[in-house]
């Protein structure tokens, strides 16, 4: 029987897209063991486009698809309380995914929160933006926190879903340095502007268009996808049993990953350094 994935994505941007099809491809080819039984989307078709672009390559690949609005679900209850709207919804959505069988749900883009009780029920792992003790929060936020850190290293890790938001167990995660080569010049040119705007200033300003923020996160999604492919592909072979959430120490990729994006495909199975482990 092979090893079966729920892909959940709210497939709000391109980065959301090349995930889900890359794993895809690395499932087909027979690299990764395993089977990405449904996806499961938070948006409607017509909601967004990009997410509309999300939803068309579900279909072109043949992809079993459910769709279920949390924009549209009981928007004056989410007013009222954030907490009981969550735990409603998420129960609303594993009614709408009991009838698939999964081994673990991939949280791939997903931009909502999920609810203790999924959590409870479901064995899921998430792609976080930051190495593990790093920074909490989406990945626009844990960016700023990086900037406003002055930190010379940053990551990308994937986590056992647990109740507290961002501090489940790492199982998987690789690390870059944000000093030295081209980020240099770029931390000058943030001391520049911070002679005269506070960082709060510059964040209201520039956003996402800072070239120090784009650079760094560059860098992470570049290893987004070697990230998922291999932690996938550990967890599918059985290298890796999430039976708990207690880890005692998550692998480190950088090697792999480093030669992933190298040579532009995933390491041969003999030269993947992971051995035996479970996480209890």
């Amino acid at each position: 029987m092979s090893y079966l994935i729920g892909w959940f994505s709210t497939g709000r941007d391109k980065a959301a897209r090349d995930l889900l099809s890359t794993a895809y491809e690395n499932m087909r080819s027979g690299f990764i063991p395993a089977a990405i039984e449904y996806v499961f989307c938070n948006r409607n078709m017509g909601e967004s486009a990009e997410s509309d672009k999300f939803l068309e390559l579900t279909r072109d690949l043949g992809l079993k698809t459910v769709t279920f609005s949390s924009r549209d679900f009981l928007p004056e209850e989410k007013r009222q309380s954030m907490e009981r709207w969550r735990a409603l919804y998420h129960r609303a959505v594993m009614e709408r995914i009991s009838n698939f069988r999964n081994n673990l749900i991939m949280l791939a883009g997903y931009m909502l929160i999920v609810s203790p009780e999924m959590c409870r029920r479901h064995a899921i792992i998430n792609l976080h933006p930051a190495a593990p003790k790093g920074p909490a929060g989406t990945w626009q936020e844990v960016i700023w926190k990086l900037i406003n850190q002055k930190a010379g290293e940053t990551g990308v890790m994937i986590h056992v879903v647990t109740e507290t938001l961002d501090e489940g167990p790492p199982i998987t995660y690789c690390t870059f340095p944000v000093l030295g080569g081209g980020f240099d010049p770029l931390w000058a040119e943030l001391r520049n502007k911070l002679r005269t705007h506070t960082l709060q200033e510059l964040i209201a300003a520039e956003g996402e268009s800072n070239k120090l923020f784009q650079r760094i996160r560059q860098e992470g999604v570049r290893r987004e996808i070697p990230l998922i492919v291999l932690t996938l592909k550990t967890l599918a072979e059985g290298k890796v049993e999430i039976s708990g959430k207690n880890v005692f120490a998550p692998y480190c990729l950088n090697e792999e990953i480093e030669a992933y994006l190298q040579l532009r495909q995933p390491p041969r199975h003999e030269d993947t350094k992971l051995k035996n482990s479970k996480l209890t």
